[in-house]
C-alpha cells in the first residue's frame, strides 16, 4: 500500500516541506533509509543523518531548522515520535486479520466464543471461558476455566491466562507471560512453610499491554488490579494484591512486591525493586535500578537504593567515586594530626 506525503500530512496534521507527490510504502531508521520509506527524527543526537538518509519523507518535529540542504521530503508535526506511532498503527490496523477457528484448537463446548474471533492450533479454551468480538487467541495460548476476554485483544503464544481472570477491551498479553498465578503465599511452620490458597483473581482493564514472560499473580483474597492503559515490558513482576495505576509504565525486570498501591501514570525504569505494603503517589518516576523500600508522595522524580533526588544521587555518586582516595587522605591527616600532638605535649 503506498500512501503520498500529502496523505500523510492531513492524516496527521503535519506542514509538508518539499514534495507534497512524494510516495512511500515501508518504514526504516533516519539511518537506514532507502527510498519509498518514511522515517523520523526525534532525538537530536540522529540529526546529521537526515543530510544524507535515501528515505523518501522524514518526519520532524515542528522546531527543526536544518542546517545545510536536505534532499528528502520533511513533514513538520508537533511530536514526530507520535505521529511515527500513529502511522504505525494505521499500518498495522491495515493488515488483513486471521478469522476463523483452527481445528486443532481445544474448545470447551461452555466456552463462549464472539465474533470474528481467531483461535490458533493447539490453543486451549476451558470450560465457561467468555472470549469477546474480534479477539485473537493465538496458537498454543492457553485460557483458564471461567477466564472472561473482551473485545479486540490478542493473546499471544504460550501466554496463560489462570481460572477466573478478567481481561478488558483491547489487550496485548505477549509470548511466555503468565496471568493469575499463585501469588508467593506461605505461613512458616515448625515442619517448614504451609502454602497459603490464593483465592482471589486478576483484572487486566482495558488497553493494558504485557510483555513477554511477564508475570501477573493473582491475589490470595479479592484482585490484583492493573488498571486502564498500563504497559509492562518484558519480564516484569507484578505480585499478589497489587494495584498499578492506569497509564503506568515499567520497564524490563521491574519488580512490584504484594499488597503495593501504585499510583497513575508513574514511570519504572529497568529493574526497579518495589517492596510491599506501601503506596507510590501518582506520576512518580524511578531510574533504573532504583530500590524503593517505603512510600513516595506524588510528583517525585528519584533514583537509587534507597531513591533520592537526581541531582543529589549524581552528585553522591561523584563523591562516592572519590571515597577510595578520600579514605588515605584522611589516614594521613590523622597521622600528621597524632604527630603534632606528640609534638606539642613534649
Amino acid at each position: 500500500m503506498e500512501f503520498s506525503a500529502k496523505q500523510i500530512a492531513t492524516f496527521i496534521g503535519g506542514e509538508i516541506v518539499g514534495d507534497e507527490n512524494a510516495t512511500v510504502h515501508t518504514f526504516a531508521k533516519i539511518e537506514e533509509g532507502i527510498p519509498g520509506a518514511i522515517s523520523f527524527l526525534a532525538n537530536p543526537k540522529y540529526t546529521s543523518y537526515i543530510y544524507d538518509t535515501q528515505a523518501s519523507i522524514v518526519l520532524v518535529n515542528k522546531d527543526f531548522e536544518p542546517e545545510k540542504e536536505i534532499k528528502t521530503t520533511l513533514i513538520k508535526v508537533d511530536n514526530a515520535y507520535e505521529s511515527l506511532g500513529k502511522l504505525l498503527n494505521l499500518y498495522e490496523a491495515s493488515k488483513p486479520k486471521k478469522q476463523g477457528i483452527n481445528p486443532l484448537a481445544n474448545i470447551a463446548s461452555s466456552a463462549t466464543i464472539g465474533k470474528n474471533v481467531y483461535i490458533g492450533a493447539f490453543a486451549v479454551i476451558e470450560e465457561n471461558a467468555i472470549i469477546g468480538d474480534d479477539t485473537s487467541i493465538l496458537p498454543h495460548a492457553y485460557i483458564g476455566e471461567g477466564v472472561k476476554i473482551g473485545a479486540k485483544c490478542t493473546i499471544y503464544p504460550h501466554a496463560t491466562i489462570y481460572h477466573d481472570c478478567r481481561i478488558g477491551n483491547e489487550c496485548n498479553i505477549h509470548a511466555g507471560a503468565v496471568i493469575g498465578a499463585d501469588g508467593f503465599g506461605f505461613a512458616p511452620t515448625p515442619e517448614g512453610y504451609e502454602k497459603i490458597a490464593q483465592i482471589g483473581i486478576v483484572i487486566l482493564e482495558d488497553k493494558v499491554d504485557i510483555g513477554a514472560n511477564t508475570c501477573i499473580d493473582r491475589a490470595t483474597m479479592g484482585a490484583t488490579i492493573i488498571r486502564k492503559g498500563v504497559k509492562l515490558d518484558n519480564l516484569v513482576q507484578i505480585a499478589h494484591n497489587d494495584e498499578i495505576g492506569s497509564h503506568t509504565v515499567m520497564a524490563a525486570q521491574a519488580g512490584v512486591a504484594g499488597s503495593t498501591k501504585v499510583g497513575e501514570w508513574c514511570m519504572f525504569g529497568g529493574q526497579v525493586g518495589v517492596a510491599g505494603h506501601i503506596t507510590i503517589g501518582d506520576r512518580v518516576v524511578f531510574g533504573a535500578q532504583s530500590g524503593v523500600p517505603s512510600s513516595v508522595k506524588a510528583n517525585r522524580q528519584l533514583i537509587g537504593t534507597p531513591p533520592m533526588e537526581e541531582i543529589a544521587y549524581f552528585k553522591s555518586s561523584a563523591i562516592f567515586r572519590k571515597l577510595p582516595n578520600m579514605y588515605f587522605e584522611m589516614n594521613a591527616l590523622r597521622k600528621e594530626l597524632e604527630e603534632l600532638k606528640k609534638q606539642l605535649n613534649k
